[in-house]
């Protein structure tokens, strides 16, 4: 699955080699994240969105840069209406600052849009059921009735 997140940004450029390369440089980042860092900051995360998700999806954005590179089999880049492409003209090195630049500008716009949200709905309705509301069941807490009979 990591894999298959990291590949994701760069399937339109990337040739099959690299992406299986990718694939395999990305699975121990993202078992790292999801086996060591989760356990160690104590974060819930069921099911390892954010180590699989987030992080696969950080790598993939950045090595984007690095499997479209024509020299690799990449596709290189086709924006002629704002960068006329020069045949042998990629430049690994730039596209990969690009990248970085685009992952941090989406991590301080999701993450600053959220945090705001975030606290508009815990002063309005909360974000959490109380404890006493998980024990009893949110099907019953939430909605009025009992998922399963038991």
């Amino acid at each position: 699955m990591a894999g298959l997140v990291a590949i994701t940004p760069a399937a339109g450029f990337a040739a099959p080699g690299t992406s299986i390369i990718l694939g395999l440089l990305v699975s121990p980042i993202c078992f790292f994240f999801v086996s060591t860092v989760k356990n160690k900051l104590n974060y819930d995360d069921t099911l390892d969105v954010f180590g699989v998700h987030c992080i696969g999806g950080i790598v993939g954005a950045i090595a984007t840069g690095v499997v479209a590179d024509p020299a690799l089999g990449g596709q290189g880049f086709f924006d002629y209406t704002v960068f006329p492409a020069v045949a042998g003209a990629y430049d690994m090195t730039a596209q990969v600052i690009v990248q970085i630049k685009a992952v941090v500008f989406t991590l301080l716009w999701s993450g600053i849009g959220s945090a705001i949200l975030f606290f508009v709905i815990d002063k309005i309705m909360g974000l959490r059921p109380t404890e006493e509301q998980e024990r009893e069941g949110l099907d019953l807490a939430s909605h009025g009735e009992r998922a399963y009979n038991y």
